[in-house]
């Protein structure tokens, strides 16, 4: 594993997230997969129940995506939390634009996102 790719294992949304860019909300129809998603397949039942709760208190965390060409962005980070965005009806979700270098860099940071959440044991959900 390279050593910038060690720097961004364990930072979670910073390493996603330099510092200055801020939160603006976009046209959820703007927004695309990104090509290179990791993930693969998405729970139709785990999606309902995410669009619930946007419904409830909104998409609590935004979506990284970066440019990619007349006025539509690609999504780098959340596209669980877009397609959910979608089915709770949803026009305009929170982002975070962030400028990816290439290809590689956008498969890289949609892994790392991936590999960094860890989902809570069930005694934490319980609590």
């Amino acid at each position: 594993m390279s050593q910038e790719k060690r720097r961004g294992l364990g930072r979670g949304l910073s390493a996603l997230l330099p510092a200055d860019e801020g939160v603006r909300t976009l046209p959820i129809d703007q927004l695309q997969p990104n090509r290179h998603q990791p993930r693969s397949w998405f729970d139709d039942s785990g999606l309902d129940e995410l669009a619930a709760s946007i419904r409830a208190q909104g998409v609590i965390q935004p979506l990284i995506v970066t440019p990619s060409g007349s006025g539509t962005y690609a999504i780098v980070a959340g596209e669980r939390r877009w397609r959910a965005a979608r089915r709770a009806g949803l026009k305009v979700v929170p982002v975070v634009v962030r400028q990816v270098r290439d290809d590689r860099q956008l498969l890289e940071l949609a892994l790392v996102e991936n590999l960094q959440r860890a989902d809570l044991n069930p005694i934490e959900e319980a609590e």
